[in-house]
């Protein structure tokens, strides 16, 4: 046990470990030239743990092994459930059915694209091909982070999904800006979408919820419809990462017992952690707390899912990824181009008909 009278001192080192590395991610993340490229301090954060744990690791005594397991496994879960502070029920009903149907269809065929691709196309793992269409599919780091743990997936095995999800999205972050002034503004464009299409676009599509920001103030002249619109399809598509789990943890106990399970049935495998993300997200709806405190605990909880990330990154050695080869590069590419193309037609045909 963690807080076992032996194992105490040492978890608690372990902790305070990895919040000092967190905290420095933290610093860095609110750089000025960082925050423009719109990268979260959990992405740095899982390149500080990899630096770490590719070159210091030796250095620390073993006992803080099972602090910056802690940090990784239960921390992060806690995490996700306060994650739900950030979405309202009223905001998803704020963009209507287009938008809701747009991050629906946007996610169930991005998971469905790169689970199949990275397995049966390039021969990945079943556990880093989840992750990596999940942070594809839902809300980038975080959905990979809250994948994890119904999947018990390997630490290296997310961090090679987070490293696809940092890499397209910034790819995103720049294309879309240049897609929007060349060939989708409503007045020249031949591929013309409105304001509020455009940001239903941007959030069913792009990975994290930062780099949906990024893409709006990045278009000059932005109206405000297309910024809120944007923000409010890609929360849509964070709350759906609840169900998402659910549904992945039937599959996965129904292929086991497929497969062979052990007599008597294999056990469901339900992700509390995501049920109780629906009820603080159903909390924060009633706006019971006062906005000021929300944002308070809206900053604990990202400082404490960058602890989670920079723990998973201090169990990640190179050394882990031999074999994986470009197939991770390829599955992320492919749900790339489906987002990009895929998710402008469906923007499109949605709209049109809600």
């Amino acid at each position: 046990m963690a807080f076992s009278k032996e194992q105490r001192k040492g978890t608690i080192s372990g902790i305070i470990f990895v919040a000092i590395f967190a905290a420095a991610a933290t610093m860095i993340s609110d750089l000025a030239f960082v925050q423009k490229l719109g990268i979260s301090p959990l992405v740095i954060g899982i390149v500080i743990g990899i630096f770490y744990a590719n070159t210091l690791h030796n250095k620390t005594p073993d006992a803080w092994a099972t602090g910056i397991t802690f940090s990784g496994k239960k921390i992060l879960r806690f995490a996700i459930v306060f994650y739900g502070f950030r979405i309202t029920f009223q905001q998803i009903m704020d963009v209507g059915m287009s938008g809701f149907m747009v991050s629906l269809i946007m996610l169930a065929t991005t998971f469905i694209i790169g689970t199949y691709l990275g397995i049966k196309m390039f021969k990945m793992d079943k556990e880093t091909s989840m992750l990596t269409a999940s942070g594809a599919s839902v809300c980038g780091a975080a959905a990979v982070l809250a994948t994890e743990p119904v999947l018990k997936a390997e630490g290296h095995k997310t961090a090679v999904a987070v490293s696809m999800v940092v890499l397209f999205g910034t790819i995103s972050m720049f294309l879309y800006p240049v897609l929007y002034a060349s060939i989708i503004e409503p007045a020249t464009g031949f591929l013309h979408m409105t304001p509020q299409e455009f940001g239903i676009y941007v959030g069913g599509t792009i990975h994290e919820v930062a780099q949906v920001v990024a893409v709006p103030a990045s278009v000059q002249g932005a109206p405000e419809e297309m910024a809120n619109s944007a923000v409010i399809v890609k929360m849509t598509r964070v709350i759906m990462i609840a169900p998402m789990l659910i549904i992945l943890g039937i599959y996965l106990s129904m292929s086991a017992k497929k497969s062979g399970g052990a007599a008597g049935g294999v056990k469901l495998v339900i992700p509390w952690f995501a049920v109780y993300f629906i009820g603080m997200a159903g909390f924060n709806s009633l706006q019971i707390v006062p906005q000021n405190i929300v944002d308070v605990i809206n900053e604990i909880d990202t400082f404490l899912l960058t602890m989670a990330m920079t723990a998973l990154g201090m169990g990640t050695v190179f050394a882990k990824f031999k074999g994986l080869g470009l197939a991770p590069l390829y599955t992320a590419g492919a749900m790339f181009v489906w987002l990009v193309i895929g998710g402008f037609i469906v923007t499109k045909l949605v709209v049109a008909n809600f």
